[in-house]
Order: C-alpha cells, then structure tokens, then sequence
C-alpha cells in the first residue's frame, strides 16, 4: 500500500527549450472516496475517420460531436479537409456538415499539427486529388514515422516526395495490391482502408506480421461498413475493397473510450467510484480501449455497464498486474499511475511502439514516476513499477496530452504533484481540468 510522503516540489529541465515558459499546473488533491458522473469529448479516433469518409462520399454527411470540445485533432482534421476544397460547415461546435467529393484541383499546403490520425489519413486522402498537396505539422510530428505509407503510395500509383513530414503527395491514386507494416502504427493501414472505395482499382492489402493497436482496424471496417461499403477480409490482416460508391449519411459520435480511462484510474486510485455516462462497452467494432476497463477489475475495481455509459468502483485492494497492452496502448500511461498505488509489482509490456508518438511515451511514464519517488524498471518494449512511498514533485508532460492527463489523476492521490506542460491536454480534452475538479465534489 502506498504511504505518502511529504510534498517537495523539486525543478524540470524541459524537453521542449525553446516554448514559452508556462508555470506547472498544481493539482489539488482529493483526500476522500470519490462518486461522480462524468462525460467524455466525442471519441477523436471516430471522428476522423467519419470526417474523411463524409468528404469521399456522395452527398451531404452530418457528423454530430456533441456538447463537449472535442479537441485540437478533430479541429486539424476539420481544417485540413477545408483546405484540400472540401466543402466544411462548423458552424455549431456540436456538428460539421461535410458536402462530399468536393477536392480542388492545384496545389494544396496544409498543416496536420501534432494530430497522427490527421497527418495520416489526409496524406492517403489527398493522394486521390491530381494536385500536389504538401503536408507539414508540429516538430515532433518531422519525427514521427510516415515512411511505410509513403512507400505504399507510391505501389498504388501516387507521387510520394520524402518519407518524414513534410512530404509531398501528387496524385491521383490508382489502387491495386500492396502491403504495409503493422509494428509501428496501425494508422497507415487504416489511411489506406478508408480511402480504399475510391480507388479505381480498387484495393487489396496485407500487413504483415503483427499490428499494434489492431482494434481501430476494426473501427475503421465497421465505418466503412456502415456507409455501405463492403470489405472483404479473407484474414485478420488481408483486405480487399473494391472500387464503390461510398454513402453520406449523419452520425453521432460516442464519447472517446480511451479519455474514459482517466476518471476510470481516478476510481481506481482514490477508492469509491466514477461512472462514465457516454462511452460503451462494445467491443466488437467499436473502441478497443474499453478493454482497459477489463484490465481494471483484474486490479480488483468492479465494473459495471449502465445504458450508454460505464462505473468503475473500487472499495477493496488495488493489486498489480502484469499485462502486455499492445491492442490498447493509448491507456498505458493510465495504467501506469494505477499501478503505482498498488500493492505488488506491476509489468505493463508491448509499449516499444509508443516511444515514437506526441513523446516517448515510456520514457516519460518512467521519468515522471522517478520524479514523484516512484521504483520503474525500464525495458524497450515496457516496464515494471514496485510501489514504495510517493511524494510531490513536478512531472514534465513532454508535451504529451497522455502524459499530462494520467500524472494529474496520480496528483488527485500523491499531494505536491504539479504538470509542466498541462496545456497539452487541449489536443483532445480542452475541458479535462474541469472534470478533475468536478471529481473531488
């Protein structure tokens, strides 16, 4: 059982030199058993997907985002598709009208910002176009890894120009047959799917060998498929779409399952319970990070469905646990801090991936648990924890919304803890503070 030590706020060098200094945000701890309702922002992941397929298909789509900011990526992606000449109304924050098959023609600049799923489903989107559409973003995105679809393009016929950001993409794309790893990302098969019926040729594509994350593959099938497109999937890792229409149509996105996992932690650690009113657990085409949830009860949480929404409680032990989350990756650093107020070791594995996304996601669960007192035994593709005594201290986010998110939830436990680069969180849950606040009431 963790015992808290005193507070001790101790200085950070950041990764980032050159940002403009912004004190660390301090969180106020919560020193009782905790039960609130909370609802989460639209889930980034479905709604990305359905933007793109919106401007694809034939006729006006409505995607309906709900009453919550749903973050800096879904605005990117809203962008990117009006810069590429999609016909885009946001009027009202809660919906986006998309008129579909609306590219211009000439050359295009656009700015994917620190948004994964924008930077790689646009470039697979904008390879449909005859012009040359130049794609660019944040610092850390020069650094991410696009190379695979890049060169897969290119097998379907597009001009790729580089294999970093900012690249160049010149089409228009011809289909075919092509395969595109798996290890590093599973975005650059689901790009591909999602502009698959568009293709002349159709598409037809293997990953070879493993895929991390592997659950949104399935998210982007059951997109397609509710347009009415049909996918073909001989294997788990072979698909073969033909050229076909894809249908408009309106669509409410469900609150992000993987922003569940962080009043679902707050639960977990602080005792009592959470429940999460607009995120499901269907697993079957739907979000694969409610696993997490599962994950959870093995750690001696009870979960709990209701209609349209989740409860986590928590009223006995927290025990460690040791778990490979390749399929749900986004969630480990929120499973990091659980584990942390466990009793027993804890080996969360099938992370290596995760070092090249908004930071490296390993390195900084592990910096900012050493940084509180935390005992972390770092690996290349995961970690141990073995709960000793916590104290305050600044955690620096790395510039990563993830980091920043799971670490406030520890400071709801841990006194003195305080987030160097909170404003991070405005990537995908501007209002998170909010509900952290709204927990302790």
């Amino acid at each position: 059982m963790i015992v808290i030590g005193r507070a001790s706020l101790r200085p950070v060098i950041s990764l980032y030199p050159d940002a403009q200094f912004v004190a660390p945000r301090s969180v106020s701890p919560i020193r009782h058993r905790i039960d609130a309702r909370v609802r989460v922002p639209p889930s980034k992941s479905v709604a990305n997907r359905e933007l793109v397929l919106s401007a694809i298909a034939e006729g006006r789509s409505e995607v309906h985002l709900g009453d919550i900011d749903p973050g800096d990526d879904v605005r990117a992606m809203r962008e990117a598709l009006r810069a590429l000449g999609y016909q885009v109304d946001a009027r009202s924050p809660a919906s986006v009208r998309i008129s579909g098959d609306g590219a211009r023609d000439g050359e295009v600049s656009l700015d994917a910002r620190e948004a994964g799923t924008v930077a790689r489903f646009v470039t697979a989107l904008a390879a449909l176009r005859p012009g040359r559409t130049t794609i660019d973003g944040s610092a850390r995105m020069r650094e991410r890894p696009i190379g695979a679809l890049a060169q897969a393009l290119r097998a379907l016929g597009t001009r790729v120009e580089g294999d970093r950001f900012p690249i160049a993409v010149s089409g228009p794309l011809r289909g075919g047959a092509v395969e595109v790893p798996g290890h590093e990302s599973s975005q650059f098969a689901s790009a591909l799917l999602l502009v698959g019926p568009r293709m002349p040729e159709g598409l037809e594509l293997h990953i070879p060998g493993s895929v991390v994350s592997a659950p949104f593959l399935d998210l982007t099938v059951a997109a397609l498929e509710a347009r009415g497109v049909r996918v073909e999937r001989p294997t788990a890792n072979a698909f073969r779409i033909a050229a076909q229409r894809v249908r408009a149509r309106s669509v409410t996105v469900p609150g992000d399952a993987t922003q569940a996992s962080y009043p679902a932690a707050a639960a977990a650690i602080l005792g009592g319970r959470v429940s999460i009113e607009n995120v499901e657990r269907q697993r079957r085409g739907g979000q694969g990070d409610v696993r997490f949830m599962d994950v959870l009860r093995e750690m001696g949480c009870t979960v709990s469905t209701l209609f349209g929404g989740i409860t986590v409680r928590r009223e006995g032990t927290l025990t460690g646990i040791r778990q490979n989350v390749r399929d749900i990756s986004d969630t480990f650093p929120s499973l990091a801090v659980v584990a942390a107020c466990a009793e027993g070791r804890s080996e969360i594995l099938g992370i290596g991936h995760t070092r090249r996304q908004e930071s490296d996601r390993v390195a900084a669960v592990v910096n900012g648990l050493r940084s509180l007192g935390g005992s972390v035994t770092e690996y290349a593709d995961g970690l141990a924890i073995d709960p000793v005594p916590l104290h305050g201290g600044v955690v620096d986010a790395a510039g990563d919304h993830r980091i920043a998110m799971a670490f406030s939830v520890l400071g709801l436990f841990v006194p003195g803890v305080a987030i160097e680069g909170a404003g991070s969180v405005s990537k995908t849950w501007p209002g998170f503070y909010d509900m952290v606040r709204g927990l302790g009431h």
